[in-house]
């Protein structure tokens, strides 16, 4: 089976991409794992790897500079659809962000947005509920230790799948 196409929709500012250059690393019915490159150049932000926990409503990326050093964590809360016909993914960025840094402090970020997605109806409370428990489970990982386990899986594959030197 060809692999699946992703797309990124984001709320704030409006807009789906389509990940075309995205590279799928690992994918089951729970997981999608993936390697890119930013689409739009930022001054610190090159590159990354990505993990879709499909049932958890959450994506944890590892943000890397362009010397491979790592910049942190991030965890965006997200929903998803899927689209058999056209073997595709839609990943709805739900504004709230976690971040982990290398020292282990943690930021949780854009929960404002949240509000103001409710106020403007742009996002309803039926679509904010679910958000909200993803957002708890994931804090409840990082605190009890358990977002270990989800570093080790995302590095494992990751060398699994380091490019040829």
């Amino acid at each position: 089976m060809d692999k699946p196409k992703l797309y990124r929709k984001r709320i704030i500012p409006e807009e789906i991409i389509y990940l075309d250059k995205d590279e799928i690393l690992f994918s089951d019915e729970g997981h999608i794992v993936t390697r890119w490159n930013t689409i739009r150049p930022k001054k610190i932000l090159h590159h990354g790897c990505s993990c879709y926990f499909l049932d958890e409503g959450f994506k944890v990326s590892k943000f890397y500079r362009e010397d491979g050093t790592l910049i942190c964590w991030y965890c965006d809360i997200i929903s998803f659809s899927y689209d058999p016909k056209e073997n595709s993914y839609v990943f709805t960025d739900l504004l709230a962000d976690v971040l982990i840094y290398p020292d282990k402090r943690v930021e949780v970020v854009d929960v404002g947005e949240i509000a103001d997605a409710l106020t403007d109806g742009t996002l309803s409370v039926e679509e904010m509920i679910p958000a909200l428990r993803s957002l708890d489970k994931l804090l409840g990982m990082i605190y009890s230790g358990e977002f270990a386990a989800i570093q080790d899986m995302i590095n494992n594959i990751e060398k699994e799948n380091a490019p040829s030197k």
